[in-house]
């Protein structure tokens, strides 16, 4: 399941190519993007305006990367591709950000150095009358810096505003230059005309009453030059302060990147052992790895034991015993002893390299609530453009027309209120409101073990009303033990297992497992050859072994398969603590009844508690037998089930669940449980690392455990509740903050400041999402 872009191409050939994008002011320019890009033939793309990256989908034949970036980069965008190897694109964003970083610090010293004067003598300002006659008596020097006032003089105002409006100011203008010239308007337009405007106001009176002082505009001292100087410096400052959050939002998948180690212990022929690079590590090459090291990529042990600690993939605290056959993930921490172990899989294979690609994906998609504020945000440049505009005009001609109060003139005040909505308006806090706590959240669940694939699932989890269980590996343990074999007539034990083992030899299944494992337990050999096997999903299986045609399942299964129904009906005490039973037989004859139990996980009871006191209706779905079914509902307190489903059953089940607008839920294995998981609003997979499980459903619970899902429930509902409070807050803040500036309550400065800090405040607000803890599984 691809959850970026959210409608992928019906090619089956395409590919996925990720972009690093600059120049992305405000969640404008992000729908600029995707517009240049989804209107391209053969392109699905996504942008992600918190992270400034774009997934795009893309054809082949009709487009490549390069083709792609250039479109973006005539439109005014600087587009890189990230390299495709996790490694390379962690070291590229590590030295673009430091770059970055270190550039935005230096610009926005060079302008606070300059700016700083120019906000100092507004103290001047707060003191006695004669503040300024003080200095006029002071040395000769200072009776050039300063005015009657104790204002710095206009031009020294003017020489310190200028580098501040053209050097560090030039962003802006390259901006607004770049957005204007691709036909949209962004927020570098209303900095660039908001600062210009005050500028050119200071240039202009400062001309005049250098030229003409006997004109009454010269009466005016306050020469603005302050504004647009502060304006930018703060500006500056917010974007400063905006991309240490945005670094700290990816602190949680950056955390798990920087577990792996740089280099493995390779093993070589002669039993030579070579340190060397992990990206050197080929599929089948043995590493060792000794106490305390991580493990450099997926392998299964070959020698040797050791515990592992897995809690970084699946959020489990408890170590794992690892022996030979055991998989081992990379980046996890072997705790003590050592072992040698073949290589599974490698560079971006790795279940981790897959974990990080997911999450990264997941926090560029959006979720259903950010609908409304993309769509403000969409128009919202171009309206505050013609806000201020009606401002200027109305404020203007009401006060030229003397049915206002003039403060210091009409054009004069017509200016200030203009600037102020130029610059009191911030789309950036609508466009930041979603995604900012979108990636916080789904960091969050990651680092616990829950791997959410796309935001709008996220959201549709804590609105589930029904959620619907499966038994086998969900409920229970996943893990059963052949208990009872019973036999017919004549025929040994040991043969009919030999048999059966040999039957399910090729079959994934959990209870085909048990049979094999309990063979090879027994030193019962499962070599016999099988042809013409077919597996029925949720039934059984057919096979000929030793040429003889032989099924293995369900009751009903082997009714549909030919036997009566008395002969497929499981003789009394095979059932009992509800046991699953599958019968084995030859033709239309039974020759043996396997009972198997798989114990209920310990924390299954507690999880179904918790999800009825969240007001969930909890619902179990089995292709086991009623017995069975009914023994764990008693045992877990589920009041609903249905027992003997296919996994077309369970789909239709959920289906008819979904037509009155219930959201319902999904949890299954994964494998056997596809169907269901597809039908659902909200699927979850018990997959603790498996590769199958990580591509199925929308919600991965890594550690395998049922107590997951009302922590993803509450992972949900926690971060939903900061995206509200976000929109709350950028909604509010722009329906109160551009009235009063246009009505002259807020000065420029004062708006600038309420601007600069606005998209800080809904970041930091996400942040604050990193009080989450999990809740006690208790």
């Amino acid at each position: 399941m691809n959850s970026l872009p959210t409608t992928p191409l019906p090619n089956t050939t395409a590919r996925v190519v990720h972009f690093s994008i600059k120049g992305m002011s405000c969640v404008g320019c992000a729908q600029r993007v995707e517009s240049i890009l989804n209107t391209q033939a053969g392109v699905a793309a996504v942008v992600n305006f918190a992270a400034s990256k774009a997934c795009v989908e893309y054809d082949p034949a009709l487009h490549s990367p390069k083709s792609l970036a250039a479109r973006l980069v005539r439109a005014g965008f600087d587009t890189k591709v990230f390299p495709e190897s996790d490694d390379e694109a962690e070291k590229a964003k590590l030295v673009e950000e430091a770059q970055t970083k270190w550039r935005e610090l230096t610009l926005f010293a060079f302008a606070a150095v300059l700016t700083l004067p120019l906000l100092t003598q507004m103290f001047f300002m707060l003191g006695s009358d004669h503040a300024g006659h003080r200095w006029m008596g002071a040395e000769s020097w200072l009776r050039g810096v300063f005015d009657k006032h104790g204002m710095l003089s206009a031009w020294l105002q003017c020489a310190l505003a200028t580098p501040v409006q053209f050097v560090a100011g030039w962003r802006f203008y390259r901006g607004a230059s770049k957005a204007l010239r691709g036909g949209f308007a962004n927020m570098d337009v209303l900095v660039a005309l908001g600062t210009s405007a005050a500028w050119f106001y200071g240039v202009v009176a400062l001309t005049i009453k250098t030229a003409r002082p006997e004109l009454p505009f010269a009466l005016h001292e306050q020469m603005h030059f302050e504004v647009s100087s502060t304006l930018i410096t703060l500006v500056l400052l917010g974007k400063l302060l905006e991309a240490g959050a945005r670094r700290k939002m990816s602190s949680a998948i950056r955390s798990l990147a920087e577990l792996r180690p740089a280099t493995a212990r390779v093993e070589r022929e002669g039993g030579v052992v070579d340190e060397l690079p992990i990206a050197t590590l080929a599929v089948g090459d043995v590493f060792v790895v000794q106490a305390g090291e991580s493990v450099p990529v997926d392998g299964v042990v070959v020698s040797g034991e050791s515990y592992v600690n897995e809690s970084m993939l699946t959020g489990e605290a408890s170590p794992v015993a690892k022996a030979a056959g055991s998989s081992v993930f990379a980046a996890t921490l072997n705790q003590c002893g050592a072992f040698r172990a073949r290589a599974t899989s490698v560079g971006t294979a790795t279940v981790l390299a897959r974990i990080m690609r997911i999450v990264e994906e997941a926090q560029g998609s959006r979720a259903p609530v950010q609908r409304l504020a993309d769509r403000v945000a969409g128009v919202f440049v171009p309206s505050i453009l013609g806000v201020a505009t009606l401002t200027f005009a109305a404020t203007w001609g009401l006060k030229a027309a003397g049915f206002v109060s003039v403060k210091t003139g009409a054009f004069a005040d017509a200016f200030v209120n203009a600037v102020s909505v130029l610059v009191v308006s911030c789309p950036c806090a609508l466009g930041l409101a979603t995604p900012t706590a979108i990636m916080v959240g789904l960091g969050l669940g990651a680092r616990a073990g829950i791997l959410v694939r796309n935001a709008a699932a996220l959201e549709r989890t804590q609105k589930i009303d029904v959620l619907a269980l499966d038994k086998t590996g969900t409920l229970t343990e996943g893990r059963p033990t052949i208990t009872e074999i019973r036999t017919t007539t004549n025929v040994d034990a040991s043969y009919a297992l030999r048999l059966a083992a040999s039957l399910e030899q090729g079959s994934k299944h959990l209870l085909a497992e048990a049979i094999t494992r309990h063979a090879r337990e027994n030193g019962i050999a499962a070599d016999v050859p099988v042809r013409n096997f077919a597996a029925i999903a949720g039934s059984g299986v057919r096979g000929s072994v030793e040429g003889r045609m032989l099924r293995l399942g369900s009751s009903a299964f082997l009714v549909a398969e030919g036997l009566s129904y008395i002969e497929a009906t499981p003789p009394d005490g095979l059932m009992e603590n509800g046991n699953t039973v599958a019968g084995l037989a030859e033709d239309a004859h039974l020759l043996a009844w396997f009972s198997a139990t798989d114990r209920l996980r310990p924390t299954s009871k507690a999880a179904v508690a918790r999800l009825r006191e969240a007001g969930i209706r909890v619902i179990m779905l089995t292709g086991d037998n009623e017995v069975a079914a009914r023994a764990v509902a008693t045992a877990t307190g589920i009041g609903e089930f249905t027992a003997a489903c296919l996994p077309g059953d369970k789909a239709a089940h959920i289906a008819c669940l979904r037509e009155n607008g219930t959201v319902v839920g999904m949890v299954g294995d994964g494998i056997n449980d596809a169907p269901a998981l597809a039908t659902a609003d909200v699927s979850f997979a018990i997959g603790a690392g498996s590769a199958i499980a990580l591509e199925t459903a929308d919600i991965v619970l890594m550690r395998g455990d049922l107590a997951e899902v009302p922590t993803a429930l509450s992972l949900s509902s926690a971060t939903l509740r900061k995206i509200r409070q976000n929109l709350f807050f950028a909604f509010v803040y722009n329906i109160l903050g551009i009235p009063l500036a246009a009505l002259g309550f807020l000065n420029p400065t004062v708006a600038g400041i309420a601007m600069a800090f606005s998209s800080v405040s809904v970041i930091s607000n996400s942040l604050l999402l990193r009080c989450w803890h999990p809740p006690s599984t208790g």
